[in-house]
């Protein structure tokens, strides 16, 4: 009877196995982990985005269906402007500005924030056209609103990736103020 050898891995082919699954599970790893951070600041983005939609949809709404279209100084064209104030449905006067980097909404004294912290607003503009009705006499456009904002909008809560923005949408009054 002859003497087979036993036929199997030897110690060492063992080790450099177990190596290379090391080197390539950690390389495996770390693009994993890449990937993780880059979907969270896209999702911070993406956040940041929608928070401004929202502002802009609020202010929209609320001026469209609104009147008297001002500044807070009465009487004055606030074409360029960066405060907007409105009298809403319910006879409530709604302003709205820029302050400390965040859009605020003020009714009846009592201010809200509409962006967050993830957002830096640096402009925030309103262009008004025909609203002059309230104060001068043969107006014949109906009263628009044109809004434009831009700022920063931030990623992921350790990078702070930050992506430039600019925003322009337009409001014109529901009812006829010719």
């Amino acid at each position: 009877m002859r003497y087979k050898p036993a036929r199997g891995y030897t110690l060492i082919e063992l080790i450099i196995s177990i190596g290379l699954f090391a080197v390539v599970m950690t390389l495996a790893a770390g693009a994993y982990l890449i990937i993780i951070g880059i979907n969270r600041e896209t999702q911070g983005i993406a956040s940041g985005i929608d928070n401004v939609s929202f502002a802009l949809e609020t202010m929209t709404r609320t001026i469209r269906t609104s009147t008297n279209y001002g500044c807070p100084i009465a009487g004055t064209d606030c074409t360029a402007g960066s405060t907007f104030s409105v009298v809403n449905g319910s006879g409530q006067t709604v302003s709205y500005t820029l302050s400390g980097g965040i859009i605020t909404q003020t009714t009846n004294g009592v201010t809200i924030p509409l962006t967050d912290a993830s957002i830096s607003i640096t402009s925030l503009l309103f262009y008004t056209t025909g609203v002059q009705s309230y104060t001068q006499s043969g107006d014949t456009q109906q009263a628009r609103v044109t809004i434009v904002v831009s700022g920063t909008v931030f990623g992921g809560s350790t990078t702070k990736t930050a992506l430039p923005f600019s925003v322009e949408t337009g409001a014109t009054m529901r009812g006829s103020d010719i």
